[in-house]
């Protein structure tokens, strides 16, 4: 048996062989989804297929390397390095750096990160005299974030009659201006600009020359924008494998559309679906709970998962009288299991549905001396001294960039006052100049102080100057001299008096240097302006999945952080009514998407699974009776786990659907691979 079929199950050898035309790897929970996409790429590069012919896209750097690591270890080096593996983001920066010109970029563009994105929608409702009252800026960047991905351009809400879309669409439009001028994409622009591109006949001519097999991890997970750039370009040769689980499909508040992956079928005819449902992460029993929680989702691909661990501890459900009570069972239990089991403190997890619940956890943990890690914690690229010295370097890089110009002109403080900035800026959008433009002029214009206009001539033309050690080989330096050319020793003692944080301020400093010597070493030509890039799609990253569990001691994590995750010994916590389904979702009909996220977290747990549930809860400063998740029904079916608890369901608003026989009635499903026919499908709420 070939080296690349050894150890596999015959649906992921069915998996691998299946190398032409359109493959839908349906991939449950802990089946060994990553191990199919190296071995089936592996394959095709024993077969002879080119690697440069070979597209596979991810969602995160974290999964590109681990997939470029193991087709490493089973394939000619030689040949990995022709590759094309990496995520949606990276593989647009580099198309949009190569062809952006054909649709209206500047090579140089800048990626615009989260922080300034806020800032730039902030000014856009500021210009517009929309106040932060009507509408925030991070709502309405949200907003116009999930229009992007459902590919929605403001000229289509601009024509709403509703006056709120209309506002949104006026904001939207402003704030893509605002981005164009100082040379800036955001995150979402990087998609939109490269489907523009590929409608480019000659440009979709070239991509499809050079890629002819693609592939797609987490293709539950696609929004918009990356399905259309997937489309176009595996659309002649029809050699699509996505591999997925719409049982997983948890993103949909930010444009991920679970209709990609439940209608491949449709897209793709000729399509070979394979199933894989042989599960190496969890025992029989938590699946069983799994398996029948996701039952009650109407609209999925049929699939059961099994487990090649077998029997174990039965699902614990367990009902508390109020959250500190919660807090302080889990934690004495997670005591008492370490020590009589002798297992490490990183086997547990705490998972959760809101950012709030974690505190009274946290509290109890730190009471019993007990080390824990919080994911989700500040970013790296979060600190201030980060983000001051990241937007330095992006002036050198493009002296054009507005936002980073605005957050560093005055830092440390060198007499450029706010009263200035704001005078500038009105001449900037008068005379439709850039800021940098309006002080290196600043004699033609007697409103602004002779005094500020000096000091920023001095700190633009000290960046300028800088612009020389750009080159890639002298990455190191630029930080080293810019830190010094700007003294931002002074800030950082001006900030932090006390010497102990200073030190700590200067290490995150350091810890760029390492970062510009450590992209010397792995990007071949690299230059100021790849670095950047880079470190800009990092921080998108980090700032998802800062602080990783890890085994110095318990992990607390939201539901969301924990997807792609497992644990020795996971404790789903707050399963009520109102948390889990969240209330929000039950309003907007989002029970689905809840659902899913519910077995996302059951389907963590390897060996023990403990539910909690409280029968009080403190909201908005008064003490409240719960009801148990609707959820909790469903995996125990007619076993309750607590008394009373049918009859509170039925208090429910829209209480669960009880499936039929066999949990099959009314149930949307694929027959032998293929979508039936007749069946009428129910789309999933956005």
């Amino acid at each position: 048996m070939s080296k690349f079929l050894k150890g596999l199950n015959p649906e992921q050898r069915k998996a691998v062989m299946t190398t032409k035309g359109p493959v839908l790897v349906l991939a449950g929970a802990g089946t060994g989804k990553t191990r199919v996409i190296t071995h089936r790429i592996a394959y095709m590069l024993s077969k002879g297929v080119s690697p440069k012919s070979i597209l596979a896209m991810t969602f995160t750097n974290k999964a590109a390397g681990e997939m470029k690591e193991r087709i490493g270890r089973l394939a000619p080096k030689s040949s990995v390095g022709d590759l094309t593996v990496g995520t949606f983001h990276s593989f647009c920066v580099k198309a949009l750096r190569r062809f952006g010109d054909r649709v209206g970029l500047r090579k140089s563009f800048a990626i615009c990160d989260a922080p300034d994105q806020f800032v730039a929608m902030k000014n856009a409702l500021r210009d517009l005299g929309i106040r932060e009252t009507t509408i925030q800026p991070r709502v309405c960047l949200g907003r116009v974030s999930l229009l992007k991905n459902r590919l929605v351009n403001p000229k289509q809400l601009l024509k709403s009659d509703d006056d709120w879309e209309a506002m949104i669409g006026r904001a939207y439009a402003r704030y893509d201006e605002g981005l164009r001028a100082s040379g800036l994409l955001d995150f979402d622009d990087l998609l939109l600009y490269t489907v523009k591109l590929l409608k480019d006949k000659k440009t979709l001519a070239q991509f499809r020359k050079r890629y002819r097999y693609i592939f797609v991890d987490e293709y539950q997970d696609t929004n918009g924008p990356q399905y259309e750039i997937i489309r176009q370009i595996g659309g002649k040769h029809h050699n699509v494998c996505v591999v997925g689980d719409d049982d997983q499909s948890i993103y949909g508040w930010r444009g991920a559309d679970v209709s990609k992956i439940l209608h491949f079928e449709d897209d793709f005819p000729e399509a070979v679906v394979i199933r894989l449902e042989t599960n190496y992460r969890s025992t029989d029993e938590i699946l069983e709970g799994a398996n029948a929680l996701i039952r009650n989702n109407l609209s999925r691909h049929e699939k059961s998962l099994h487990s090649a661990a077998g029997g174990g501890e039965p699902i614990s459900i367990v009902r508390l009288e109020d959250e500190n009570t919660e807090a302080q069972f889990v934690v004495d239990d997670i005591q008492r299991r370490a020590r009589e089991d002798s297992v490490p403190l990183g086997d547990f997890a705490v998972l959760f549905r809101t950012q709030v619940q974690p505190r009274l956890f946290e509290m109890q943990l730190r009471q019993e001396q007990i080390p824990y890690t919080l994911v989700g914690g500040m970013s790296f690229f979060d600190r201030k001294e980060v983000r001051d010295v990241l937007a330095y370097l992006r002036l050198v890089a493009n002296p054009a960039d507005e936002l980073s110009l605005l957050r560093v002109i005055n830092v440390p403080p060198r007499g450029i006052g706010a009263t200035t900035v704001k005078k500038a800026l009105a001449i900037a959008a008068d005379q439709r100049l850039s800021l940098a433009e309006v002080f290196m002029r600043g004699d033609e214009f007697p409103g602004l102080n002779p005094s500020a206009v000096g000091a920023a001539r001095e700190f633009l033309d000290t960046l300028g100057g800088l612009g020389k050690l750009s080159s890639g080989r002298h990455l190191v330096e630029l930080v080293k001299q810019l830190l010094l050319a700007v003294k931002y020793g002074d800030e950082i003692q001006r900030c932090y008096p006390d010497p102990e944080t200073q030190t700590s301020r200067w290490d995150a400093l350091n810890e760029i240097m390492n970062m510009a010597e450590m992209h010397l070493r792995r990007k071949r030509g690299a230059t100021l302006s790849t670095f950047l890039e880079d470190l800009a799609l990092s921080a998108a990253e980090d700032s998802e999945e800062s602080d990783e569990p890890g085994d110095r001691g318990v992990t607390l994590m939201t539901l969301h952080s924990a997807k792609g995750l497992e644990f020795g010994r996971v404790y789903l916590v707050g399963a009520e009514e109102g948390l889990l389904p969240h209330a929000r979702s039950v309003q907007d009909g989002a029970i689905d998407e809840e659902r899913r996220l519910a077995y996302v977290g059951v389907t963590r747990a390897k060996r023990r699974l403990t539910i909690t549930f409280t029968a009080s809860r403190a909201k908005y400063g008064q003490r409240v009776g719960t009801i148990p998740s609707r959820f909790l029904y469903e995996i125990r079916g007619k076993k309750a786990p607590v008394e009373q608890m049918e009859s509170d369901l039925r208090k429910i608003n829209g209480a669960p659907r009880k499936p039929g026989k066999n949990g099959k009635k009314n149930r949307r499903r694929t027959k032998s691979g293929t979508a039936a026919k007749n069946a009428k499908r129910r789309k999933s709420p956005k």
